[in-house]
């Protein structure tokens, strides 16, 4: 069967997203619908290659097998469950030197198995096309929650090559990007590199989306009396202005102090403050003051 462009077919490019391509198939659907060229032929073949396109690009699982196999996009599976089984022996890059880069991972194995099993399959010129490409190298990059505040360049090496990434603020834990280009190489061409982003641990904040909070520790004097009070940002040290009566526990935001949203640096979460407080050890002469206070009180 010849080989179907559906990026063609539907008139999007590569880079289309799901809205893209939904629009281009109502409009090329509308144009071609059998009910309304019913002395056309050919626009009834056509039709057909337009839902065939939408079927494939406008499911994400499809689409991923398309771009990466083309026409063989069917046997996708196939082809992973055989490259699993010959990948037995993983090599691997230690980075951990550079940035708080982990393991790299690169594939080992016997490559000329699956190529036999493919070539088998769909012919020689399909195994040639797969080994012509390099493999993807996985990493993990660990940052700091500071770091997550702003957008920031990181740079470090791989295979002697230097490679500078920008690392957009707002960042997720567990989220991944693709560098593409930046894989192994085989035959002229280099596979992609991706990196998953780990936030490190911070012992002052608790992250909740783009809100993070903290604990501090007041005396009960402030609670009482009112007062400033220090709490840690994500900046540096901040003084507040604590309400007289404020309760154990009361929970403070602070607007604007949180971290920024993915790729929006103008729009922050807040930061979340809770505050305790811990009894004093009172002297004989604070003691008689409380007691005089209490009586005051009525108690």
């Amino acid at each position: 069967m010849a080989f179907i462009d559906y990026y063609k077919v539907l008139g999007v490019s590569q880079d289309a997203t799901r809205n893209d391509i939904r629009k281009a198939y109502r409009r090329l659907a509308k144009k071609y619908h059998p009910d309304i060229n019913k002395d056309d032929p050919q626009a009834n073949e056509r039709f057909q290659e337009i839902n065939e396109a939408n079927e494939v690009l406008g499911d994400p699982d499809k689409r991923k097998k398309y771009d990466e196999y083309g026409e063989h996009w069917r046997h996708a599976d196939e082809f992973e469950t055989q490259r699993q089984q010959y990948n037995t022996g993983n090599g691997g890059y230690d980075f951990g030197g550079f940035g708080g880069f982990g393991d790299f991972r690169g594939s080992g194995g016997n490559a000329s198995g699956f190529s036999d099993f493919f070539e088998e399959l769909f012919g020689s010129g399909f195994a040639k096309q797969r080994q012509s490409r390099g493999r993807d190298i996985q990493a993990t990059l660990s940052i700091r929650l500071e770091e997550v505040a702003v957008t920031h360049r990181q740079v470090f090496t791989i295979n002697g090559e230097k490679i500078r990434i920008t690392v957009p603020a707002g960042i997720n834990d567990g989220q991944k990007i693709k560098i593409k280009g930046h894989g192994e190489e085989a035959g002229g061409m280099r596979g992609d590199l991706y990196i998953t982003f780990r936030i490190e641990p911070d012992v002052r904040f608790l992250r909740n989306g783009n809100d993070i909070a903290t604990t501090v520790t007041a005396d009960l004097y402030t609670l009482l009396l009112g007062g400033e009070m220090i709490v840690p940002t994500l900046d540096g040290n901040a003084k507040i202005n604590v309400k007289a009566g404020t309760e154990p526990d009361s929970k403070l935001r602070l607007r604007g102090k949180g971290l920024p949203a993915y790729k929006n640096e103008s729009l922050k979460g807040d930061l979340i403050v809770t505050v305790k407080t811990k009894l004093p050890e009172l002297n004989a002469k604070q003691k008689e003051l409380l007691e005089k206070v209490r009586e005051l009180a009525g108690k």
